[in-house]
């Protein structure tokens, strides 16, 4: 019989999977300690996100798997264990450890759910779109095996690689049938949902959403579409990403010079 901790992860497993719909999308203000967790809950929303950035950050680390694995997952297990909503953890690219070992480490921090993301950091490069499929679907398969019905959701970086490779973005319609093609391959390993990071053009964030009938994740931000249209084209999840640890932070350094005026 299972224990009423496994229980309760596994409940709010299903309220977090259960709240990805498209048109109706779900608003992730990210968090990166405690304290930013208990706010983001008492300010009302049903879930809390963590931001690897602010984690690192707060940790004294640099983002992309710059700080250790175990720490990333004990920060985000401390943050699980203080709210009462469910938890959906950045967790990179999983930090180079074997699927099962992964899915017991997020089981055991109270994790719901995970952005998992198709960058290599080691080598800056975007991971194979088929390996990094099989990947998704050893950690789909480790988590059933472990009755832990953790929702994913699968970072298509192809958006991003231009930025990691110092390289001229272009145009993001030249880059739409590439982010569809790992979307689909993802889901079909088991992702609940995908998040193509920084899709922001409108013709290529509509093409995007029209041809991929599952959930999808955009950052909010600058260039993007506002919330009502966003939801109006169907996304299903908004989130910040690292925007409001880049903007506490900035709000942070101004009150200390003043303090000296």
């Amino acid at each position: 019989m299972p224990s009423a901790q496994a229980t309760d992860l596994s409940s709010r497993c299903e309220l977090l999977r259960s709240l990805h719909r498209r048109g109706d999308p779900l608003l992730l203000p990210n968090a990166w300690d405690v304290a930013t967790a208990r706010a983001v809950v008492a300010a009302g929303y049903p879930v809390v996100a963590t931001t690897s950035w602010g984690v690192a950050g707060s940790l004294g680390y640099a983002d992309d798997e710059g700080a250790p694995g175990e720490e990333m997952l004990a920060a985000a297990g401390r943050i699980a264990r203080q709210v009462d909503v469910p938890v959906t953890v950045d967790a990179e690219a999983g930090y180079r450890m074997p699927p099962a070992e992964f899915v017991a480490a997020l089981r055991a921090a109270g994790a719901a759910g995970c952005n998992l993301e198709d960058t290599d950091h080691a080598a800056g490069v975007l991971r194979d779109p088929g390996r990094q499929a099989e990947w998704l679907r050893a950690v789909r398969d480790a988590a059933f095996s472990q009755g832990y019905p953790l929702v994913i959701n699968a970072r298509i970086d192809v958006f991003l690689g231009p930025y990691i490779a110092g390289a001229d973005p272009g145009s993001q319609s030249e880059l739409v049938s590439e982010a569809l093609l790992r979307a689909n391959a993802y889901a079909e390993a088991g992702a609940d949902c995908v998040y193509p990071i920084l899709l922001s053009e409108t013709d290529a964030l509509h093409r995007f959403t029209a041809e991929f009938p599952g959930a999808v994740n955009i950052m909010y931000g600058a260039g993007t579409a506002t919330l009502a249209e966003l939801a109006e084209i169907g996304v299903a999840r908004v989130s910040w990403g690292h925007v409001l640890y880049l903007e506490a932070m900035a709000h942070f350094e101004e009150r200390l010079a003043s303090l000296q005026s």
